[in-house]
């Protein structure tokens, strides 16, 4: 069985804290910021805030869990799994939630044309990530894991590979091949210092 394309961002797999809300932090997100979805990477600003990811090296605030605002079209307190980058007052502040701990681990979906083998030497290597589109009915994130250029040591790099997503047998379709499954954990985060591999 081939693999789907079918990116969702990056899930929480594990981490220190426990249900519902794991290490959730509160952040603040401007009322004319981007869309966020659940599961994107998200960045610093430097007003406070936090907006969409941007793949490079700047070290990211976090995993995008959602939101509370009050709806203009709706007249009460929404909750939601994303924002929408609308539906406030000018200069109203977004309570957003993320998940920053520093041992949390990921699931998510090989992007691109690439695919990480089931070879040790990609294991531990750190890789980027893309943005892709979301799901404006769902709320969840198109992120994916991006290896279109090779996995590598760049300690500024947002993630590192800790493994591939094996069990149970074809969950993700061809284990080895295009669009894999993998659990990362954060590399290149506010919480975390920067390592480079080896």
């Amino acid at each position: 069985m081939a693999n789907t394309s079918a990116p969702f961002g990056f899930r929480q797999y594990s981490g220190g804290g426990s249900a519902p809300t794991y290490e959730q932090v509160v952040v603040r997100i401007a009322y004319n910021a981007a869309a966020i979805f659940f599961g994107d990477p998200v960045l610093p600003d430097t007003s406070g805030f936090v907006v969409i990811g941007a793949p490079g090296t700047t070290q990211i605030a976090g995993i995008f869990q959602g939101c509370k605002y009050l709806s203009v079209a709706q007249k009460r307190t929404v909750w939601s799994n994303y924002w929408p980058g609308s539906d406030v007052a000018a200069t109203s502040t977004v309570e957003g939630y993320i998940v920053n701990d520093p041992n949390a681990r990921f699931l998510a979906q090989i992007g691109g044309s690439s695919s990480v083998g089931a070879v040790v030497g990609d294991i531990n290597a750190n890789v980027q990530f893309a943005i892709g589109t979301g799901n404006t009915s769902t709320g969840i994130s198109g992120a994916f894991v991006d290896i279109s250029s090779t996995p590598t040591t760049t300690a500024t790099l947002p993630f590192r590979l800790i493994s591939l997503v094996v069990d149970p047998p074809g969950s993700a379709g061809t284990e080895a091949g295009v669009y894999n499954y993998v659990i990362v954990a954060f590399n290149n985060v506010s919480t975390k210092q920067l390592t480079s591999v080896g």
